[in-house]
């Protein structure tokens, strides 16, 4: 499999077969550079213009943004279980979708908007997961501390940070990856490519976190 993190909360997932699935894709108001992506299928966690520009998408993709589980090919398989967009059960912003991703053998998952800790229910359904996309930037939604936490938590293989501040919404009220980064050993991460490659049989050999370059 192939994983790009595109800017923001979308990122690209290639299979070995070229199934692609793409995840919270954004649009111009958010400042990163628009890059549309063809995909057979998008995830959209919520509809926020920051995670639903799913005109971004090119190749008449299918679109998942309501709780189920789909199966797309023979052997993809998405899980789409509710979570709350803040610590006030959804008050403040809203419900969130967080994805459980079945393909290549890997499963990932990926966390939308989350803004609260994770229930029992939703540890149990997203438990696990050799990859994870996790928010970490804080204000909208949980900070670097809680996604360390619950990265734990889930027994994650490889973390991928995602929403945080970059030189593209530079005047967000969220942080940078600094305090997630703290958690983890400087020689358990990786930072700086574009493109992660990795298969069933060599997690053993991938790095812990992986911030990837953005723009």
């Amino acid at each position: 499999m192939l994983i790009q993190h595109i800017g923001h909360a979308e990122f690209l997932l290639e299979s070995g077969n070229g199934f692609r699935l793409v995840t919270d894709p954004y649009d111009a108001t958010c400042g990163y550079p628009l890059k549309p992506q063809r995909a057979d299928a998008v995830l959209v966690s919520h509809h926020h213009h920051d995670h639903d520009a799913v005109d971004q998408v090119t190749g008449n993709p299918r679109v998942i943004d309501q709780p189920g589980t789909y199966t797309l090919e023979s052997d993809i398989r998405v899980t789409a279980v509710k979570g709350f967009h803040d610590d006030v059960q959804g008050a403040k912003r809203g419900e969130t979708l967080l994805f459980a991703i079945e393909m290549d053998g890997l499963k990932l998952v990926h966390l939308g908007d989350l803004g609260a800790d994770l229930t029992p229910e939703q540890i149990a359904a997203l438990k696990g997961p050799d990859v994870l996309m996790i928010p970490v930037g804080g204000f909208f939604t949980i900070d670097g501390d809680q996604a360390a936490a619950i990265a734990e938590k889930l027994e994650a293989r490889i973390v991928l940070p995602m929403h945080y501040k970059t030189k593209f919404n530079a005047e967000w009220p969220i942080s940078g990856p600094e305090t997630f980064l703290k958690h983890y050993a400087e020689k358990d991460c990786c930072q700086g490519g574009e493109a992660l490659r990795v298969t069933a049989k060599d997690l053993v050999c991938q790095p812990r976190v992986v911030l990837f370059r953005q723009g």
